[in-house]
């Protein structure tokens, strides 16, 4: 490769060598399995039985979700499999070598705000059982400005620090830790289910609770009303990994091995989490009187060595997937602001310090309504990107690159292409009413944006994609 602009290059950005391809589809597949099995994930189902629906709807859901997801996952994944180069660099061929920079930094503002809720959530755990273990050993008074107490913040700052060491070691750590982790998380997942089942002496009342929908009569439109949101918010769950999977797939031995690797380890993994979840807070009714939807409390209070394996649990499956989901996409995106200053390391040690920052635990007190507001709403500003993506590379490009241009501003593409950049904004437009409303930020909106908003992933990636393919007509 010859005459890369400063600006646009370095070596971590470059393309794989064949001596660089070492991830096969058990690499893959290892890689969902470690992130899937993380505390947000075991949550999701209650918000879906809260919402009305019993817990076979809520799995089917979820499963349903992650097989839509899987698509675009795939198809963008073919991208960084074939040419070797990740997201930010993909990004080059629909928005221009400067204009990538916009969705590029999207994406990874998104991740650190999940890195950071996702450090807090790893931390919390190492809190709650220390204390558990210790007899409250560690509580005390909220410090000022922080808002949390002293033994709070150093559990949070511990967790944090683990991620450091993976990300000074880059991506062949990472793979080296999910490969890991990926046996061990669905074992402790199953040795939970059996401790429930045995404990309870059965999974309890959940599972036989009925819908509050009364499908096929006269609530079946508010089921569908629910569901369609809902699906949407699992759409959202791992839209943003759709669209930085070129990051990992880049290292892929061959298509085959991403795409089975990926259909092993995303949907199924998903449904059988999501199902643990719901069958073991069923027996919590039982178990201590109360649903528990919440596995870092579940940990508290089991008592003796239950809570030693519980924090080893729930400290490696936080830590497996924050560092997959939310530290390599935003890496990448900030070495993409400036190659020449910013490595992947670096740009990895900007997203640790930008997820301090934020104070998640700050970010979570003031967020309402996780699944309709948080994912959806994300999952508005990504859509556009994934179908802008898909269009550009399958339809527009028929999958070839000019590897070389991608690396300079004199190449084949365009520093800023307007195509890209319009349709994103008006593939986000007809979205942004119904957020305002789910946020509460404006009161009313018409009956038809809140509609819109509920298939707000699927809304704008089909809008952006078309409308790009219209401007690309020649």
């Amino acid at each position: 490769m010859t005459r890369q602009a400063d600006d646009l290059y370095n070596k971590d950005l470059a393309p794989t060598t064949l001596e660089q391809r070492t991830w096969d589809w058990k690499a893959y597949g290892a890689l969902w399995v470690a992130m899937v099995v993380c505390v947000p994930t075991y949550m999701l189902a209650g918000g879906l039985i809260a919402s009305g629906m019993n817990w076979w709807q809520a799995v089917m859901t979820v499963l349903l979700g992650n097989v839509i997801v899987l698509v675009p996952m795939m198809l963008i994944g073919h991208a960084g499999a074939k040419h070797g180069i990740p997201f930010p660099v993909l990004l080059r061929s629909s928005f221009g070598t400067k204009g990538a920079r916009i969705p590029a930094l999207a994406r990874g503002l998104v991740a650190c705000g999940w890195f950071g809720i996702n450090t807090w959530v790893g931390g919390s755990a190492i809190y709650v059982i220390v204390n558990a273990l210790t007899g409250g050993a560690i509580t005390g008074e909220a410090l000022p400005f922080l808002g949390i107490d002293a033994g709070q913040f150093v559990c949070f700052i511990g967790f944090w620090a683990m991620h450091l060491y993976f990300i000074k070691h880059g991506t062949e750590s990472i793979r080296w830790l999910e490969t890991f982790a990926a046996p061990f998380l669905i074992g402790m997942g199953l040795v939970l289910l059996g401790w429930a089942y045995y404990t309870a002496g059965g999974f309890g009342e959940m599972l036989s609770a009925p819908s509050k929908f009364d499908v096929g009569g006269e609530r079946e439109g508010e089921f569908f009303g629910v569901f369609v949101a809902s699906l949407t918010a699992m759409v959202g769950f791992w839209a943003t990994m759709a669209l930085n999977i070129p990051d990992f797939t880049r290292f892929a031995k061959s298509q085959k091995d991403q795409i089975i690797g990926q259909a092993i380890g995303l949907p199924l993994p998903m449904a059988l989490f999501a199902f643990i979840s719901v069958a073991v807070t069923s027996a919590t009714v039982t178990i201590y009187g109360e649903a528990i939807w919440d596995p870092v409390k579940l940990a508290g209070k089991m008592g003796g060595l239950g809570v030693v394996v519980a924090l080893l649990a729930l400290v490696v499956a936080t830590l497996t997937t924050n560092l997959a989901a939310n530290v390599v996409a935003p890496a990448y995106g900030f070495s993409n602001l400036n190659p020449k200053k910013i490595s992947f390391k670096m740009g990895g040690y900007i997203t640790a310090g930008i997820g301090i920052a934020i104070m998640p635990w700050k970010l979570l007190e003031s967020s309402n309504g996780y699944i309709f507001v948080w994912l959806v709403g994300y999952s508005a500003l990504l859509g556009p990107i994934a179908g802008i993506l898909i269009a550009d590379y399958f339809l527009v490009r028929k999958s070839e690159l000019d590897t070389e241009s991608l690396f300079r501003h004199d190449g084949i593409y365009k520093k800023w292409n307007p195509a890209g950049l319009i349709a994103l904004l008006v593939g986000i437009l007809p979205n942004l009413p119904g957020f305002l409303h789910k946020a509460e930020i404006v009161k009313t909106v018409p009956a038809i944006f809140d509609t819109i908003y509920s298939y707000a992933w699927f809304v704008g990636l089909f809008i952006a994609a078309i409308l790009y393919l219209i401007l690309n007509k020649k």
